[in-house]
């Protein structure tokens, strides 16, 4: 039998120089941990959650290490709202009862964190999942917020104050891919957990493992200089003129722009929001000169 060639010449030509345009990113990200935190529409549409995994098989595949921290917000919203337990939200921050904390636990561990893992097995046994809670990864202190000048009770929302990435190193060591859930046990109620901010989460596990890169997936292409002028998208920004930033920003850009600046001045190389609605952004951020998104770097 004989097979027929298919490929143009002019398109085998532009598939060989975007791969040529790769080889610096690849040589640099060898052997190097990325943190990734997951969330936004990425999560919720199937496209893009199979996109997701084949991104985090790839960079897996050709030698870098990644690790995912996933929150999931809208989940854990539609779950409450079933079960009919109130939920409301203070300062961008989820009030979180005792109920609704066994919601959080239940919709991070029990559902989105196998689905993600499932996923990424289907390219090969390599994806395990975490939560914060396993082997003392996260620690928790409880934390509340300032509104129009008075303390607001959160519940059991926290801050992650403590980090031994001693069992994500060992998967990593082990060729696995670990995926953790933000959840954390309250270092001051021992027994108790705390919902935590997925982004926060992300970036001090990113400076525990002493990460190369941190990718924070969005739902905008990245920041805006002056929102909402769209012409006004920022492709590189140091930490100090973030830090003038932060207070101008619009309020759900803050914890992600904090968490990318957190990561930098913790000795993250670089940080970077990309749109996770476009698939494949993972890719194309760690393996591109221009990148996808904002990226963050120390200075």
């Amino acid at each position: 039998m004989t097979d027929i060639q298919q490929t143009d010449p002019t398109e085998a030509s532009a598939r060989a120089a975007m791969l040529v345009e790769s080889l610096p990113w690849l040589r640099r990200f060898r052997d190097q941990i990325v943190v990734i935190k997951y969330g936004g529409n990425a999560m919720i549409s199937d496209e893009l959650q199979d996109a997701f995994a084949e991104d985090i098989a790839y960079l897996r595949y050709v030698g870098v290490l990644p690790v995912v921290v996933h929150g999931g917000g809208p989940q854990i919203s539609s779950m409450l709202e079933r079960l009919s337990i109130p939920s409301e939200f203070q300062g961008g921050y989820r009030v979180t009862s005792p109920e609704a904390i066994s919601v959080v636990r239940m919709v991070l561990t029990g559902q989105i964190n196998p689905q993600l893992v499932a996923k990424i097995n289907s390219h090969g046994p390599m994806g395990v999942g975490l939560s914060g809670e396993d082997a003392g990864l996260f620690g928790g202190r409880r934390r509340g917020v300032v509104i129009d000048g008075k303390e607001v009770d959160l519940g059991l929302v926290g801050d992650v104050v403590q980090v031994d990435p001693t069992a994500v190193l060992g998967h990593l060591a082990a060729g696995r891919v670990p995926d953790v859930s933000s959840i954390a046990p309250d270092l001051d109620h021992p027994g108790h957990s705390l919902n935590v901010n997925a982004d926060a989460a992300a970036a001090a596990l990113a400076v525990a493992l002493g990460a190369a890169k941190l990718v924070i997936l969005t739902d905008v292409p990245g920041l805006y200089r002056d929102w909402p002028n769209r012409d006004s998208l920022v492709s590189h920004i140091d930490a100090a003129e973030l830090r003038t930033m932060l207070p101008s920003l619009e309020s759900g850009m803050i914890p992600k722009m904090t968490a990318c600046l957190d990561a930098v001045e913790g000795g993250v190389d670089t940080a970077a929001i990309i749109d996770g609605r476009v698939p494949h952004s993972v890719l194309v951020e760690i393996f591109t000169e221009q990148g996808i998104g904002t990226e963050v770097v120390a200075g």
